[in-house]
């Protein structure tokens, strides 16, 4: 069964009655999508609003959409931030995409200690939009009515003072004595995990998020790469929120 895709437009755009789907996304969904008089579409604005609408005109790299009606998704309780030590090459991206797909609220680009990689410059506004490019996009392949926001990168001060006020925050660690599915989870407010680099987070950052109130946690008997610890264990606490139940 096929299911409604989703594209992207402003707020603006959502509050009239008739959607002119233009620009990459239009082309995208006349071009490539090649979307029908009369087929459904919903277009949301990345911040929870969706327009359930109906093609009722085409043209070379737009659509006419009718809104058909509106629906408000709220922000999910407990949201989830998930500070991604920064990887090597492609695997930023990917980890972006799964975490995003899984429902991921937020990602934070963190220059740990022992990341080989290092943004500053072009190259860092360059990566960042690489990876919100990725975070849309997924998001729109999974049907999500908010993006995830992506930010960073940040410093361990940043990172201590994020998970000095979540409700929970964890550091993900593979020696840690307890298991992320066992730990007790609140109900609401920001669930913070902390992914450390392929060589570990340092001493000195173990001991700062410690003092901020991090506890760790590890996820089974095996190690997992940086570029999917997020999504992995973003799925264990969400499994086991009322967001999954």
């Amino acid at each position: 069964m096929s299911t409604t895709p989703v594209f992207l437009a402003t707020a603006t755009d959502l509050a009239g009655d008739v959607i002119i789907l233009a620009g990459p996304e239009g082309r995208h969904a006349a071009t490539v999508r090649r979307l029908a008089v009369g087929e459904r579409v919903d277009v949301a604005d990345g911040a929870g609003m969706v327009a359930e609408c109906v093609v009722t005109g085409t043209q070379r790299g737009q659509l006419e959409l009718a809104v058909r009606a509106r629906r408000a998704v709220p922000s999910p309780e407990p949201a989830i931030t998930v500070v991604q030590a920064i990887p090597k090459g492609e695997r930023g991206a990917l980890a972006v995409e799964l975490m995003t797909e899984v429902g991921v609220d937020a990602v934070t680009a963190w220059a740990a200690e022992r990341c080989v990689v290092r943004w500053s410059g072009d190259r860092g506004d360059r990566a960042l939009a690489r990876w919100r490019a990725t975070a849309r996009e997924a998001a729109k392949q999974s049907r999500r009515a908010r993006l995830p926001e992506v930010t960073g990168p940040v410093s361990l001060q940043e990172v201590t003072r994020i998970a000095g006020t979540a409700a929970l925050a964890v550091l993900l660690d593979s020696a840690a004595p307890e298991a992320l599915g066992r730990l007790a989870l609140p109900s609401s407010g920001i669930i913070v995990v902390v992914v450390g680099p392929e060589g570990g987070v340092s001493p000195a950052e173990a001991d700062a998020l410690a003092s901020a109130g991090a506890v760790r946690a590890h996820l089974g008997p095996t190690v997992l790469r940086t570029s999917s610890a997020g999504a992995v264990a973003a799925s264990v606490l969400l499994s086991r929120s009322a967001r999954w139940g």
